[in-house]
């Protein structure tokens, strides 16, 4: 489940990073453009909810 969460933060990133590339386009329309941006906010709200997660779990181990 850990390496898991690993693959879908690292996915979850690359996607975004790939977003701002698109974003950085001069021919992306201003529709696209806040599409691309939709997605960017909903990929690294995901990213960090896992991150937390992952704080969370780190956290409960140091507390055993």
């Amino acid at each position: 489940m850990q390496e898991e969460n690993i693959q879908n933060f690292e996915e979850k990133i690359k996607m975004a990073d790939k977003i701002l590339s698109d974003l950085n386009n001069k021919d992306v329309s201003l529709e696209q453009s806040i599409k691309l941006h939709e997605q960017g906010k909903k990929l690294l709200k995901e990213a960090r909810e896992i991150l937390k997660n992952a704080e969370l779990s780190i956290e409960e181990i140091g507390d055993e």
